[in-house]
């Protein structure tokens, strides 16, 4: 079969579920009750959000009884019923109610809840048997969607707050009576029904309603063709092609798994045929796919929680993430084009009539709907109402083709779809509320900020070493968000306390949340592509996390240089930072992967190591000690380089 037709059938592989998925309707009465809960779900949110949300308590809280409900549908138990001879078991029938019927209280008696002394005012019982109705659906809600790491940790902060009075040393309490507890986790917004969970209800359900309309109206597919038609004549064009392509999907999808899951049906198995080991092709799909979530314009959940637990607006989170998140995408694509030239593999030529520019200048305007939203954004309106409008950009966008428009029976399974996969997020950020709500009431927080800050002394560069090791030990084992949530809550105030700026200090932890996913043992994002390439998930996992060794400085790059984070007094102190960096983390892909022209000796690639670190510091001699090397160690081999193209080939 020639390579066309290769393409081509892995595009039609593609195609075709995705059509049966935008077109079909539930065919059986548990899939229509998940349907129409979900969408009823995402009806609510774009309507709040037309007219204003709620006030937090019920927002929040309505936000958590959708998703409780739907996580017990989507994700059923696998206990057997044959006893009752039905689809749906008894007991998730039993934890959907525990998720709704606490809710249905609080909507009920609002008037006696916001009139309540809270942490005083005596209780009922019922209320007791409520909260812990909401605490078993969200424990076992969060298994069942994300594993057992973070309701393990939710648990152990319980006990704490409940037990903790028995533990010696400075993590004792004084001990907590049922009622602050009761009022901490149910009946307040210190709890599960907090800050994070408020970002999902208000801004993340939006954008991930607004990712699942990109994909069905086939901008995701074009961005895909954008970047192989960019890559195609460049050597390791397909990997170059998963870098490029993972960064604009995912910079609108802000889903890790979602970003690989989408693109990686199509980027591993073209890098596959060109040249590259399976599992090379899974790590660069996990590399790349992982940076989507701190890409503006949209990046992932934890950034709409950074934006409420910081006060800075969205708008200039996303602008401070700009040249980190083109750094990190910088340092990914060294890493591949030396690896391909060090394989010496060939370029794509592929004949594929749709990855011409000519059609895709024809198509350019798949473009408009994140140029809307993009504009919205930095002229300082709300996240909101940017996505409100961007989402009616890509209703007319797909009204110009038949393929794309956006009919009644495809906007409805795009609202659907977009509230199946907030149920995740819903989830985690309840789970780790608990956590957060329990460490602020005991100050558990504040004492483990003091040890930490106790540890590192007056080290700044320990202090961050001890927050990234944290983020990304929570990370492995958590998705982004709570990760972020616990090492925010937990760590960063450490940081700030060394000066660093709040952005900065946010941003840092975020980073390394997310980068976690690329980090053995437990590489989430390697995991899921490694499914999709066929190749050993370990082994996926450890050559992602060398793939993307480069991009663990970045954070400590804009935190010694915060001028990167569009902080700046002058123009040219900010286009020096960019230029330097640049060429910093191109010297640590080359150091890391240990080729540039030929094989790197060992001598060489430490040297490119010293001088990779003095270009990415933000002082002068440090940069000229950076260039100095580079002139004894890297001019040389391009001046060869040339030299060799110049001279006639041999006769032989």
């Amino acid at each position: 079969m020639s390579e066309e037709k290769i393409i081509n059938s892995t595009e039609e592989v593609k195609a075709k579920p995705a059509i049966d998925k935008r077109e079909q309707f539930p065919t059986n009465i548990n899939d229509w009750i998940v349907w129409a809960v979900a969408l009823a779900f995402a009806v609510f949110h774009i309507y709040t959000a037309a007219t204003g949300s709620l006030l937090a308590l019920y927002q929040r809280s309505i936000h958590f009884a959708f998703a409780g409900f739907l996580v017990f549908w989507l994700c059923p138990s696998r206990i057997s019923n044959d006893k009752f001879k039905t689809p749906l078991k008894i007991w998730d029938v039993f934890l959907s109610l525990c998720a709704v019927i606490p809710v249905l209280y609080i909507l009920i008696n609002e008037d006696l809840i916001i009139n309540r002394f809270y942490y005083i005012e005596a209780l009922e019982w019922y209320e007791y048997l409520f909260c812990a109705m909401l605490v078993i659906a969200i424990l076992e809600g969060t298994r069942r969607k994300m594993g057992i790491a973070l309701p393990i940790i939710a648990i152990v902060a319980i006990v704490y707050m409940l037990f903790g009075r028995y533990l010696p040393g400075f993590l004792g309490n004084g001990g907590f009576s049922l009622i602050a507890f009761v009022d901490t986790i149910y009946l307040t917004t210190e709890g599960p029904f907090g800050i994070a969970l408020g970002a999902s209800a208000t801004y993340v359900v939006l954008f991930v309603i607004f990712g699942s309309f990109l994909e069905y109206s086939g901008v995701g597919e074009y961005f895909i063709r954008v970047a192989r038609t960019l890559t195609k004549n460049s050597t390791g064009g397909p990997a170059k092609a998963a870098v490029i392509s993972s960064c604009l999907f995912g910079s609108i999808s802000g889903s890790t798994i979602a970003n690989v899951a989408t693109t990686g049906q199509i980027t591993i198995p073209l890098m596959k045929k060109t040249g590259y080991s399976s599992v090379f092709a899974g790590a660069v799909e996990a590399v790349a796919s992982t940076g989507g979530q701190i890409m503006p314009p949209v990046m992932g959940a934890a950034a709409f929680v950074m934006a409420e637990y910081t006060g800075i607006p969205y708008g200039q989170i996303i602008v401070a993430a700009m040249i980190p998140g083109i750094l990190y995408y910088l340092a990914v694509f060294v890493m591949v084009h030396f690896e391909a030239k060090k394989l010496g593999l060939l370029p794509d030529k592929s004949k594929d009539p749709s990855l011409t520019f000519r059609a895709l200048i024809k198509d350019v305007y798949l473009f408009i709907p994140l140029v809307v939203l993009v504009v919205f954004l930095i002229m300082g309106y709300s996240a909101t109402y940017a996505v409100l409008r961007a989402l009616v950009a890509i209703f007319i966008v797909s009204l110009f083709k038949k393929e794309t428009r956006l009919g009644l029976r495809r906007i409805l399974n795009c609202l659907v779809s977009g509230a199946k996969e907030c149920v995740t997020v819903a989830l985690a950020c309840a789970c780790a509320g608990i956590v957060v709500g329990i460490v602020n009431y005991t100050g558990l927080g504040t004492r483990l900020s003091s040890m930490i800050a106790a540890v590192a002394g007056n080290s700044l560069l320990l202090a961050l070493i001890l927050t990234a090791v944290a983020s990304l030990i929570l990370g492995m084992g958590l998705p982004t968000t709570p990760a972020y949530i616990i090492v925010a809550t937990l760590l960063v105030p450490t940081i700030k306390d060394f000066g660093v700026s709040t952005m900065a200090a946010h941003l840092f932890a975020f980073y390394f949340a997310n980068v976690s996913a690329i980090t053995p043992p437990v590489a989430l994002a390697a995991y899921t592509a490694a499914g999709l390439s066929g190749a050993s998930p370990i082994k996926t996992g450890y050559k992602a996390f060398m793939l993307g060794i480069a991009s663990y400085m970045v954070p400590f790059l804009f935190v010694y240089n915060p001028v990167l984070l569009f902080d700046f007094e002058s123009v040219a102190k900010l286009i020096q930072a960019i230029i330097t960096s640049c060429i910093g983390i191109t010297l640590l892909g080359i150091a890391a992967e240990g080729f540039f022209y030929r094989k790197q000796r060992i001598f060489e690639r430490i040297l490119l190591f010293i001088a990779a670190i003095g270009l990415i510091d933000s002082g002068t001699l440090t940069d000229i000690v950076g260039l100095v090397i580079v002139v004894i160690i890297i001019v040389p081999q391009i001046l060869v380089e040339i030299k060799n193209r110049k001279m006639p080939p041999a006769v032989a």
